[in-house]
């Protein structure tokens, strides 16, 4: 009888999460940030919605910042500068659902990724944000994944790299800030603190 009560409740605990963060449908404009054809329907939330001022963090365009955040990713889950701004609200503000936002940046970020799965900028963002949140492990599974999906992109391995350096796995740290660098990528602060642990091999 405990089993079933547990089974059930656990039942009613996924029911409600999916409530609380419903999967993303289609709308017109909207879709896939990095469609070209669902992008251009970009402008129409833009113009309105997530315009330089939110962007920036200063004022909202229409309400809230975050409730103009919010649309613009109603319409495209996986805006990236959207995901960005929204994130960067919620550290600023203290508070992981915005003022004016329909949703946790949470579960922005699952929507995004339930969405699009494959798109390695939103799991570098939400790896940068579960980092600052001080979840650790959850930020190096987003960004091992990111660097995975866009092995080309210095930035990935540049992240994973600082990571790796806090977790004192330097071995790892060390391939990633080579990949990094003969990339070209332009800061030298994974090297700094590389060199700083002794750790750093030319």
């Amino acid at each position: 009888m405990k089993t079933c009560l547990l089974v059930l409740c656990l039942a009613c605990m996924a029911a409600h999460a999916a409530e609380d963060c419903p999967a993303y449908v289609k709308h017109d404009p909207g879709g896939d940030y990095t469609n070209a054809d669902d992008r251009q329907g970009l402008a129409v939330v833009e113009n309105f919605h997530f315009t330089p001022s939110v962007e920036r963090l200063t004022r909202g365009a229409t309400g809230s910042l975050g409730a103009d955040i919010s649309y613009t990713l109603e319409h495209f889950p996986n805006h990236h500068r959207a995901l960005a701004a929204i994130m960067r609200l919620a550290l600023r503000d203290r508070n992981r659902k915005p003022h004016g936002a329909r949703y946790t940046v949470e579960c922005f970020f699952d929507r995004a990724l339930r969405y699009r799965p494959e798109d390695a900028r939103v799991r570098s963002l939400y790896g940068s944000y579960l980092l600052a949140l001080g979840q650790a492990d959850a930020a190096l599974g987003q960004l091992e994944e990111a660097a995975r999906l866009e092995p080309e992109n210095p930035t990935a391995h540049y992240n994973l790299g600082l990571l790796y350096v806090k977790k004192k796995e330097y071995d790892k740290a060390r391939a990633a800030a080579q990949k990094a660098y003969a990339m070209g990528f332009p800061l030298a602060g994974l090297k700094n603190q590389l060199n700083a642990a002794g750790e750093w091999r030319d």
